[in-house]
């Protein structure tokens, strides 16, 4: 964020006014910069800055080389300046935007925090109830998925909720480290300007779509990471991520069986996932944050807002808009990423958690020959709920990020309230 300019700076070139009349320092004649004179491209008037040199508010500073008026030392007090500031050096404001700018850090950082920290053990059943293609319990509602959690958390400890955080980190890394390159080095556009065509918007889409496919084999690896019992697993490094990844590609490291399926199998699953969930949820975006702009300028209109709700509606609705636009394009796609994530696991020796007990292990020994046969075999074997299965974590996940988000901006109108 650039810092902000003071209300009064203009830059270093000439403004006019009362100075064309005193000259420049006492040493020259009074003259206007439109003479064709010698100097007028070289001689400039020092800005004047609200706060410098301890002036009075509206006061400007005297030109370079002329002393100041001298000021009595008893009068009247110094007005406050607009926004509560008061004199004595300070620009006005500054405290509400110091204040302003902290709130927008804080809240940013709680909704990262609660994302990809705090909601990571949902990500982590919710995964395993996926790929758990024999369970019995679907873990539908919220309630059961709590259960099972205690049951984890109290045979393996915390860790076995906990793990593979890390490579989700490296893949997000990898998906924005691949689509900023590949954008450099082609003219597909990562970003869409206001004035789209369709030739723009599928450009982009394409960029996606081959950022997608660079991240695949980094994405399995997470995946295994996150659904591999803790009993069975080995203390694996930061790293191993990467190396799973690259081995994958190179069809290196950990030998797999028969039935892993090729990467160019997995592709158009991966990609037709991935470009989905960034429509759904770009769509979702923009309509909220419309929305909520409307409504925001609305109330501006019908009475005058205070500086807690101005704060507010400058952080809050895009929060919102990323809230809701990720969990309607997660419950959308939910059956889409059932199939997904089982078409990744397959073949790759994995050992789970029973969902169903919470203290067992089961192997995947799935035999999918595609997309479509692992739609019809989930369709056939364990019904439409079997799409849904571990949904329960979906709805914990996003009351969590909710509940924080509100928490948040109730702490923050608090210490504004007291600020103000």
């Amino acid at each position: 964020m650039h810092p902000r300019r003071p209300d009064g700076f203009d830059g270093l070139g000439y403004r006019g006014g009362a100075r064309d009349e005193q000259g420049f320092g006492g040493a020259f004649p009074a003259r206007s910069f439109s003479s064709g004179s010698d100097l007028s491209h070289w001689v400039t008037t020092p800005p004047d800055i609200p706060g410098s040199r301890n002036l009075h508010w509206g006061e400007k500073s005297p030109p370079y080389g002329v002393p100041a008026p001298s000021t009595p030392l008893e009068g009247p007090a110094e007005e406050p300046f607009p926004g509560g500031s008061s004199g004595g050096g300070g620009v006005p404001g500054q405290s509400s935007e110091q204040l302003n700018r902290f709130a927008g850090f804080g809240i940013g950082l709680a909704s990262l925090f609660t994302e990809n920290v705090l909601a990571h053990p949902c990500i982590v059943l919710r995964r395993q109830c996926q790929v758990n293609y024999h369970a019995r319990h679907y873990h539908l509602t919220p309630f059961t998925v709590i259960n099972i959690m205690y049951s984890f958390n109290k045979t393996q400890g915390p860790r076995a909720l906990w793990k593979g955080m890390g490579s989700t980190f490296i893949v997000q890394g990898v998906t924005l480290g691949a689509e900023g390159i590949i954008s450099e080095f082609t003219p597909l556009p990562r970003e869409i300007s206001h004035k789209w065509n369709p030739k723009q918007i599928g450009e982009h889409l394409l960029l996606k779509s081959l950022t997608y496919m660079v991240a695949m084999p980094f994405y399995s690896a997470s995946l295994i990471e996150t659904v591999q019992s803790e009993i069975i697993r080995d203390n694996t490094g930061i790293l191993e991520c990467v190396k799973e990844g690259i081995g994958r590609v190179m069809g290196l490291g950990v030998p797999h069986s028969k039935r892993l399926l090729p990467l160019l199998s997995l592709i158009f699953p991966t990609v037709l996932h991935g470009v989905l969930h960034y429509i759904i949820s770009s769509a979702i975006q923009k309509f909220v944050l419309l929305i909520l702009k409307r409504k925001t300028y609305s109330s501006h209109l019908a009475e005058s807002t205070s500086p807690v709700q101005s704060m507010l509606d400058a952080y809050f609705p895009e929060l919102i808009a990323n809230f809701a636009a990720s969990l309607c394009s997660d419950v959308i796609l939910y059956p889409l990423e059932t199939v997904l994530h089982r078409l990744h696991i397959q073949g790759t020796r994995t050992i789970i958690d029973n969902t169903d007990l919470g203290y067992e292990v089961l192997p995947i020994n799935t035999q999918y020959e595609g997309m479509r046969d692992c739609i019809n075999t989930i369709r056939q074997e364990e019904g439409m709920l079997g799409f849904y299965k571990g949904f329960g974590a979906v709805i914990i996940q996003y009351t969590l990020h909710a509940a924080v988000l509100q928490i948040t901006k109730i702490i923050y109108s608090t210490l504004l309230q007291n600020s103000v």
